[in-house]
């Protein structure tokens, strides 16, 4: 319970530090396929497999994170660990489960309701929120629609086949993004839209905090408020570097 309480405050428990016990970190290749080596050995998942990757801008990338922990490692330190992780252990073996949990969302995407007031925060939610729909629809024939206030509200058919469309070409690794884009900003066509570039990391991170920045702009800053966006902020940065590095 107390665990809980200090996510839902946006602060956990301090983990038990890890210390480095490594000397040297290297990139070893083998058939096109690089891995993140410790003193020769390599790196695994939380599942147990090798880190690896066939990019090697990536595998730099990597590298260059575990060689940073020192004196202790941090595991929130290294946004792209966790991604390719995730990748191996997660989108791979079970995309077609994921891609359902993600379809799941089709009714809840936060850029769909719209605040019926006040006028100023209307407009703006408009303004930042609208191009993006109105890409996806011309790009990928994704019609969202949309609805002021909170309640309920579901997309056509038609918007659930093309947007199940669209998630399903994706590959391994774009999908990767996806999935932690969507789990950041409760958003499928944001998470869409920075997944093909069409947004940067940053213009992603103000559409999807638009609502609570308007409110800290009304009403004063809260500091375990700012410390979570610059957290998420962090996140997204990271998805567009790899996103970034996966094209290298």
């Amino acid at each position: 319970m107390v665990a809980d309480l200090a996510k839902l405050a946006g602060r956990e428990p301090p983990r038990p530090k890890i210390k480095r016990v490594y000397k040297t970190v290297t990139v070893g290749e083998a058939a096109g396929v690089f891995r993140v080596l410790l003193d020769g050995k390599p790196v695994l998942t939380p599942l147990r497999k090798p880190i690896s990757t066939a990019h090697r801008a990536l595998a730099d990338a990597l590298a260059a994170e575990w060689d940073a922990q020192d004196p202790n490692i941090d595991p929130e330190a290294m946004p792209l660990t966790r991604l390719v992780s995730t990748a191996l252990d997660r989108v791979t073996p079970q995309r077609d489960v994921l891609i359902g949990e993600l379809m799941d969302y089709v009714d809840a995407d936060l850029l769909c309701y719209r605040a019926a007031y006040p006028a100023d925060l209307k407009a703006r939610q408009h303004v930042v929120w609208q191009p993006v729909l109105d890409w996806l629809n011309a790009t990928h024939g994704i019609g969202f629609t949309t609805a002021e206030g909170l309640l309920p509200h579901s997309q056509p058919d038609a918007t659930a086949v093309a947007l199940r469309k669209a998630i399903s070409a994706l590959d391994d690794e774009h999908l990767n993004a996806l999935q932690a884009s969507a789990a950041i900003t409760n958003s499928l066509a944001l998470s869409l839209a920075i997944v093909h570039r069409h947004i940067s990391a940053a213009e992603t991170f103000a559409a999807a905090a638009l609502d609570e920045t308007y409110q800290m702009e009304k009403w004063g800053e809260d500091e375990l408020a700012l410390t979570r966006r610059r957290h998420i902020a962090a996140d997204l940065n990271a998805i567009g570097r790899y996103l970034d590095l996966v094209k290298a």
